[in-house]
């Protein structure tokens, strides 16, 4: 038979559609066509795939092939068709039994001595061959990501050569294994000295899932705070952790294997542009607020950032994904991240200390404080000022705060309760969750709405408000929002557009 067919998974964001590789011998002048809309790595896969199968002792047929990757109006990037372009000639020139080829999925690039290599954006292929009901072949590089999908008989090869002779039935091919999770333990927040209040802050935002800004002078330790948030955090879920490690794999950047159950962290540099943030490309490839989904995304410097990229987090912020369109082509990002931003209180950024430093005036501090948009701050739930520590509570001797363990069994517990009454944080609360969880009494809405009118607050604040007292309350152990939840819940909320 002069045609074979093999089955292939394609790259579109982290999703890897179905592609089936078709390859035609016929009759003609010796000559190998790829179409199917290939990008420039795979038109010139023929060349690697002509060397591949020489170098393994077979025979390139002189023949014109023609090899088709359906669907056409999808486009193909990368070397990930080397393998089944190079498989579909074997069968279609009767080199390899065509029969063996329908149970399995193949992907990898070849090299020209027949090695195989990894590629990216494997764990998104495994796991989509696995609702399909196949079994995957890979390189032997991607063994340990292709095994975290689980539910996929994933078999690895290191050549060309070892692949075909799994389809002869000569010889079987090891099965993808699992590599150790490493549990490195993070930085703990009894390092952190005094800052009652922001500590506070931080196993509130921890607890609901809020948004956290930090205000203070150089040195307070406002960074050493955002460190520790991820380890204040419930450890992922495996739904959570795979999705986290999807991203991680199509991102070109490399996912490893050993560390896929952490949460992310993330912290770019004020410099980064809005295409570094929300991800882009040619081929769409995620940004930095999506390889922290489910984890902390770390902005330092918040008025130092361009404002235009700053802008772009707002939708994100709110419904959890972002959809990067190019011309040619699109893909959507999950983004289900939690921001903990940190700023200096004014130019000088020592407005408001004790020792009086401070050179700026008012106008300049305004001007500093205004390069944040009012609708990104409205999104952030908890503002928290974090003043200069006394020498003395720097000391090695001072006593120390509670650690991340104490701090992350609070947490938990109170998730656990969240999860017990709608399924997920505070923070993602609809409106309507909102009104049903977080009721107030008569009392509490007039001081609601006096702190509302006090600080011009919007409906958006007074939400979040809301969502605040509610986690404040659930750490606390109390079925309803009592006075003094609200009350520290208000709180948070003194500095929003640099009322504070």
């Amino acid at each position: 038979m002069n045609l074979a067919l093999v089955h292939s998974r394609a790259r579109s964001g982290v999703r890897a559609p179905a592609v089936r590789v078709e390859v035609h011998l016929g009759g003609g002048l010796p000559s190998m066509s790829i179409v199917g809309l290939p990008e420039a790595a795979v038109r010139e896969s023929k060349d690697r795939v002509r060397a591949a199968i020489q170098c393994a002792q077979f025979e390139f047929p002189a023949r014109r092939i023609t090899v088709n990757l359906a669907p056409a109006d999808l486009p193909k990037d990368g070397g990930r068709f080397d393998l089944p372009i190079a498989l579909g000639i074997l069968a279609a020139s009767g080199q390899i039994p065509l029969d063996s080829l329908g149970e399995y999925e193949f992907l990898g690039e070849l090299a020209l001595t027949g090695e195989l290599r990894a590629i990216d954006g494997v764990l998104p292929a495994a796991l989509a061959v696995a609702q399909a009901g196949r079994k995957l072949v890979v390189p032997a590089g991607n063994g340990p990501e292709a095994a975290l999908a689980g539910r996929v008989e994933a078999r690895t090869a290191r050549t060309l050569l070892e692949v075909c002779a799994m389809l002869s039935e000569r010889k079987s091919l090891p099965l993808a294994e699992a590599v150790s999770v490493d549990s490195v333990p993070g930085p703990d927040l009894a390092d952190v000295r005094g800052q009652a209040h922001a500590r506070r802050a931080l196993e509130i935002a921890a607890a609901g899932g809020h948004h956290l800004l930090l205000i203070g002078p150089p040195g307070c330790g406002k960074t050493l705070l955002a460190s520790r948030l991820p380890g204040l955090l419930p450890q992922a879920d495996e739904d959570e952790a795979l999705e986290t490690a999807a991203i991680a794999s199509v991102s070109g950047r490399g996912l490893d294997p050993a560390r896929w159950r952490e949460r992310p962290f993330r912290s770019p540099h004020h410099t980064a542009s809005a295409v570094a943030l929300v991800g882009g490309g040619a081929e769409p490839r995620p940004g930095e607020i999506s390889l922290a989904h489910h984890g902390v995304l770390f902005l330092d410097e918040l008025p130092e950032w361009d404002r235009r990229a700053l802008e772009v987090l707002r939708e994100p912020l709110e419904s959890g994904v972002v959809t990067v369109s190019r011309a040619a082509r699109s893909a959507e990002f999950p983004a289900r991240f939690q921001l903990v931003a940190a700023m200096n209180p004014c130019p000088c950024g020592w407005a408001g200390d004790t020792s009086g430093r401070c050179r700026c005036n008012v106008e300049a501090v305004k001007r500093y404080r205004g390069r944040i948009s009012g609708p990104l701050l409205d999104r952030i739930d908890l503002h928290i000022e974090v003043p200069r520590l006394p020498p003395a509570e720097l000391r090695p001797d001072a006593p120390g705060g509670e650690s991340t363990a104490q701090v992350r069994g609070r947490v938990v517990q109170a998730r656990q309760r969240q999860h017990a009454r709608v399924g997920k944080p505070n923070a993602r609360l609809n409106q309507a969750e909102t009104a049903s969880t977080c009721r107030l009494d008569e009392r509490d809405h007039l001081l609601l709405e006096r702190a509302v009118d006090t600080l011009q607050l919007s409906a958006r604040s007074l939400h979040r408000i809301l969502r605040v007292a509610r986690t404040i309350a659930d750490l606390a152990g109390d079925t309803g929002i009592r006075t003094a939840h609200l009350t520290e819940a208000i709180g948070y909320r003194r500095v929003d557009r640099g009322n504070g």
